[in-house]
């Protein structure tokens, strides 16, 4: 077994404040995925750490996390949207994103008791497109979801700014999630390193996904340092919290994980 720290992390862009030059360090070996593949890797011990969706914390016991650092907010995210055919009271189906198991699970807690009742969900594969089924309504996250909340052409749900609104925390929608047995507190600086190398480099990542997906340079750096939160402090435990009680209460979660914050 390598006697490197083996860390994934997310293809999109949201995820360089938080890992920027840890593909550098020496004494870690660094990949990216997507993050439903990513949690495959950490529950086969092919990753000892990975930056992915927060509901992973609650599916097995054992797991720790880094506390503070996350991909946040504070209310909306151009990044993770349902998209919108009708009205969201006339939505009986929801096609979900494969890629992103937290933003599947806060948006069946967040309709779970809707007056209409509570949507369909379709869950197609990793390889499946969730806009060609048969829905009145998609779930996508990450560059896509982004790009295509800004073109304008669908109304959305934003299902952060509605979590935001009912609970008064933020949302931790992935963090630095921990394999079982791994001691992580040594590297624990370059962790926070790499974040404030990240939050540095924000005008130049925003500048070169302007370029990219034809948005202003604007519109991109508005997302990465505001949208999103990337140190929520002592808030992060609490919003974790919320959502793992939230998400054992309608079944999504083994209701036994009680995850910590690894300690400095």
């Amino acid at each position: 077994m390598s006697k490197n720290l083996r860390i994934g992390s997310v293809p999109y862009l949201v995820g360089r404040p938080l890992d920027q030059g840890l593909d550098q360090e020496p004494g870690m070996e660094y990949c990216q995925d997507v993050p439903a593949r990513l949690i495959e890797r950490l529950r086969s011990d092919d990753l000892d750490v990975a930056l992915v969706s927060s509901i992973e914390l609650f599916r097995m016991p054992g797991y720790t996390y880094i506390p503070e650092l996350a991909v946040g907010t504070r209310g909306a995210v151009s990044s993770v949207q349902v998209f919108l055919r009708r009205p969201l009271d006339e939505i009986e189906v929801i096609a979900m994103d494969p890629a992103s198991r937290t933003s599947q699970a806060l948006v069946q807690i967040l309709l779970a008791n809707r007056p209409e009742g509570a949507p369909t969900y379709l869950f197609p594969g990793l390889d499946e497109d969730q806009r060609d089924l048969p829905a009145g309504a998609w779930l996508s996250i990450g560059d896509r979801a982004l790009r295509n909340f800004h073109a304008g052409t669908h109304n959305v749900f934003n299902p952060s700014a509605a979590w935001v609104s009912a609970t008064g925390l933020p949302f931790v929608f992935a963090a630095w999630i921990v394999r079982p047995s791994v001691d992580i507190a040594p590297h624990l600086p370059a962790f926070h390193a790499a974040h404030e190398l990240g939050v540095r480099a924000i005008p130049e990542l925003a500048r070169e996904a302007g370029a990219k997906w034809s948005l202003p340079a604007t519109v991109c750096e508005d997302y990465l340092s505001r949208e999103c939160v990337y140190n929520l402090g002592t808030d992060m435990g609490s919003a974790l919290e919320a959502f793992g009680e939230r998400a054992s209460a309608i079944g999504l979660t083994d209701s036994k994980a009680k995850p910590e914050a690894v300690q400095r």
